[in-house]
């Protein structure tokens, strides 16, 4: 039975201290349920990014204008800017578990179907759709890690998923080469590479499966006696202060979302930092790293296979910068994490620019390596700082806002760099870029407060 709770008999704060005692306790299973979230960055990473190796043999079958080539790449950061902005509302509304098993089964169906295309508008078509699940699932995915893990742990899991992004990309590479190894067609190989990604949307669908609902949300609808039930279950805590009986308790206000940030100074100028984090490191990557194999081919750097080559070995190191930023975040707070990751970023974005006017190639691929270090640590918690200082009733909705100064910057700048980038030179495009790291270093510097282990006040909404 569910009892309607009138503002006069129910003490809303029995609510906030229900929430705020889960930040702290530890759940055998958290640890997890933190790395199926994060392993979702994979199917992201290898969707986002596999494309960008294959973008060349893309061209050679349909033959398409710099314009429809540009779209192609960039579709699913377009269709990601919807996803991200209806499932963090869908999420806070309907429930995390519901919207997570929804978005795998759809990135499962759209991205094996790009496998199939037979031309580039029908490409453009399903890789557009194939971005709103996953936009979602970025929403959703934090808001498990900051509702499941406690205060310490959940800010070094959700700093992985640059590291996650850097495995998808190495993997990606490695069957390219594989597939070129093999003297399989091109035309197979670009075919293969953006069908699979569907295979691992399956894989971790069936493992979250059994996943249930996070205690927070829970809690914010009443839902009390599951709420309890779940939390002995993850905790071990039967959650006393709650009552036994469900309470049909008012729903957030979606107007009411930017209000309630702003309420507390630390967390507006936290989510504010975020915000222009996500647009300063999308933007850099965006341009630069996304077209780094086609960059070496255009300066002649190296053949196909051999600009693949030095994409792995790049992106390995990235994988070793994208382990190493978590693991020492403990140490050296989220403030200075992102100083170091943006001023090695805008220094390497500067060299980069040197080499070309000067026709120096040869550093091209070291100063890539030290641009991607750079960068796998200043994109690490952009996400992490806006989900984990939100609100726990607007979590998902915060989320997904922040996942939109990612997702709209990487698409304006993979779709329109490769235009801008034959108008105004390589080493003019080059130094442009730099532009952005210079932005996210001055917003950690005046902006960013220090939020490692951060635990904010909550508000019921009652």
């Amino acid at each position: 039975m569910i009892v309607e709770a009138a503002r006069g008999t129910f003490d809303a704060q029995v609510v906030a201290k229900a929430i705020e005692h889960l930040v702290d306790k530890y759940s055998t299973r958290g640890a997890r349920v933190g790395w199926l979230m994060i392993a979702s960055i994979f199917v992201e990473s290898w969707d986002l990014y596999s494309i960008s190796f294959v973008l060349i043999f893309i061209q050679q079958a349909f033959h398409p204008s710099t314009w429809m080539l540009g779209l192609a790449a960039a579709a699913t950061q377009g269709g990601a800017v919807i996803g991200s902005l209806a499932g963090g509302w869908l999420t806070d509304r309907v429930g995390r578990r519901a919207v997570f098993l929804g978005t795998m089964i759809t990135f499962f169906v759209f991205g094996t179907a790009q496998g199939f295309v037979t031309s580039m508008t029908q490409l453009v078509i399903i890789r557009f759709i194939l971005g709103i699940p996953l936009g979602t699932d970025i929403a959703n995915g934090y808001t498990y890690i900051m509702e499941y893990m406690q205060r310490g742990k959940r800010e070094v899991m959700g700093n992985r998923w640059q590291f996650m992004f850097a495995v998808g990309e190495v993997v990606a590479i490695a069957f390219v080469l594989l597939f070129l190894g093999l003297g399989l067609p091109q035309n197979t190989i670009w075919r293969v590479m953006l069908g699979l990604s569907g295979l691992p949307a399956l894989v971790l669908f069936i493992l979250r499966m059994n996943l249930p609902e996070t205690v927070i949300w829970l809690i914010h609808r009443g839902q009390f006696r599951e709420a309890k039930k779940i939390a002995q279950d993850m905790y071990g805590d039967p959650l006393d202060m709650l009552p036994d009986e469900n309470l049909d308790l008012p729903r957030p206000k979606l107007s009411a979302f930017l209000s309630e940030i702003r309420r507390d100074p630390l967390r507006w100028r936290a989510t504010l930092y975020g915000w222009i984090a996500c647009f300063a490191q999308s933007s850099e990557f965006s341009t630069f790293a996304f077209y780094l194999p086609v960059l070496f081919l255009l300066l002649h750097v190296s053949g196909v296979f051999q600009t693949d080559l030095i994409s792995l070995f790049l992106y390995l190191i990235a994988v070793i910068s994208g382990w190493v930023g978590p693991l020492i975040t403990p140490r050296i707070g989220q403030r200075k994490l992102a100083i170091y990751g943006f001023s090695i970023v805008f220094v390497s974005l500067i060299v980069a620019a040197i080499a070309i006017y000067t026709n120096t190639l040869v550093l091209l691929p070291f100063v890539a390596a030290a641009m991607l270090w750079g960068h796998y640590w200043d994109a690490e918690n952009v996400m992490t700082i806006p989900s984990m200082v939100a609100p726990s009733q607007y979590r998902g909705t915060a989320t997904g806002f922040a996942y939109v100064f990612v997702k709209l910057p990487s698409f304006l700048s993979i779709f329109l760099f490769p235009s801008f980038f034959n108008a105004i030179g390589k080493g003019n495009a080059t130094l442009f870029t730099a532009l952005f790291p210079l932005l996210g270093l001055l917003a950690a510097i005046f902006i960013l407060p220090e939020v490692y282990g951060y635990k904010g006040q909550e508000k019921a909404s009652v």
